[in-house]
């Protein structure tokens, strides 16, 4: 999918600098194409890739600038590898900190005090010409969210607060990327966790024409309203965070909430019957958590008849209070796991108490095979939500067909490019 945030950093961009733009994911980075700054946009899971890019760069004496979530969450890590890191939203701090340098005075850290009141800044999408990503519209209405999960980054990162974006601001960007049989995807971590706004933007988007999917809460589903309002302006389906069935197990993460007003299955059915499908994720590895919880979650999304579903163990991110308490119980197998060399894609990078490493990661791969084999997906096939005109149906088949030819997906994969053989330079 298309990195919003690179766009949001080149319109942030004066017209008098000139810039590239390179995915690492999709081509080779031109190192020795003359440049005066780079900058790199960091996340825990590309970090070892990121400091592999910045140093290719320093040692050719070209000073690179590192933001993202992942230097919000490990500050000091990140500026050991960078001439300067900026720690909090683009918006408030890129300006500033590309001025500095243009002008010879950089600073090695810029730190917000504050978030910005709005999202104001329309993303530059001219940066993705010619390159081949998914024809799927991303938009960003809101960001943060105003829940305090434990094992939630974005709450680490956004300290349980959202921003959105002026109304009209996401108009004008639908407007000008909407073409027939178009998609989009809203990417706001939880586009319902200011509920009157989100209200507040169903409304006015409701004459547009629109289809589109996003993330929420499962309290979306405790206001008919909201779920009419989405459903008239377009929403064809919801990613969730269920994460468990357990009173337990939520109450641990702080997610308790889940359980209201009838829970999970209520829920479900109030979807349902608004029309809107469901991808459903669910983490396994806390500490109540035992063999049958995974036959539990997979019988509940199958028999709930969920569009999609990921079943995956707890993964603590830095800088979270599930990171911290692990840490804190000696718990944590790696010192800082996305940097460790032995770290692989889907490895348990802690340790959990209801059963071994091995027989976690193993549980969440035969949940994966149960949920997309072949008799769950003709089961799910038959709610209606699934199925609602033949080509919804159509594509209901053939995204689950997808996800059961990867089921493992990038497992044991090293972070990080396995074949870059220099070293990782440090800021002297």
């Amino acid at each position: 999918m298309e990195p919003l945030p690179a766009a949001t950093i080149a319109a942030l961009t004066p017209p008098d600098v000139e810039r590239r733009f390179y995915d690492d994911r999709l081509e080779p980075i031109p190192f020795d194409e003359p440049t005066d700054l780079v900058a790199i946009s960091v996340e825990t899971y590309t970090a070892r890739r990121a400091y592999q890019i910045a140093s290719e760069y320093r040692r050719r004496r070209v000073p690179v600038v590192m933001g993202g979530f992942h230097a919000a969450l490990c500050p000091d890590e990140v500026a050991r590898y960078a001439d300067a890191v900026v720690i909090g939203e683009a918006e408030e701090l890129f300006p500033r900190m590309l001025d500095d340098w243009r002008h010879g005075r950089g600073s090695h850290v810029y730190r917000a005090e504050s978030r910005p009141r709005s999202l104001r800044v329309a993303p530059d999408r001219s940066i993705f010409r010619g390159k081949r990503y998914l024809p799927i519209r991303l938009v960003e209405t809101a960001r943060g969210c105003r829940f305090a999960c434990e094992f939630c980054a974005i709450t680490a990162v956004f300290t349980a607060t959202q921003v959105r974006a002026p109304i009209e601001r996401v108009l004008t960007e639908v407007r000008a990327l909407k073409r027939p049989g178009q998609l989009f995807f809203f990417i706001d971590d939880n586009i319902v966790s200011d509920l009157a706004g989100a209200k507040e933007l169903f409304r006015a988007l409701a004459g547009e024409g629109i289809r589109w999917v996003g993330q929420a809460s499962s309290t979306v589903a405790c206001d008919e309203e909201c779920l009419a309002l989405m459903r008239a302006c377009g929403c064809q389906g919801l990613l969730i965070g269920f994460e468990s069935l357990g009173a337990e197990q939520l109450g641990q993460m702080n997610k308790g909430w889940n359980l209201a007003r009838g829970g999970p299955s209520a829920a479900m059915a109030t979807l349902r019957r608004h029309g809107i499908r469901v991808y459903g994720t669910f983490i396994f590895g806390y500490d109540h958590d035992d063999a049958a919880a995974f036959a539990r979650s997979v019988n509940f999304a199958r028999d709930e008849g969920m569009f999609i579903a990921a079943f995956n163990h707890l993964t603590p991110f830095p800088g979270t209070p599930l990171y911290t308490r692990l840490e804190a119980e000696g718990r944590l197998r790696f010192p800082a796991w996305w940097l460790d060399p032995a770290y692989r894609y889907g490895m348990v990078p802690f340790i959990p108490r209801g059963m071994p490493v091995e027989e976690l990661e193993q549980r969440c791969s035969a949940a994966r095979r149960a949920f997309y084999g072949w008799d769950s997906i003709f089961a799910r096939a038959q709610a209606r939500v699934n199925r609602h005109d033949p080509w919804m149906l159509l594509n209901f088949l053939a995204i689950n067909a997808m996800h059961r030819a990867d089921v493992v997906g990038r497992n044991h994969l090293p972070l990080g490019d396995a074949a870059w053989t220099g070293e990782l330079l440090r800021v002297s």
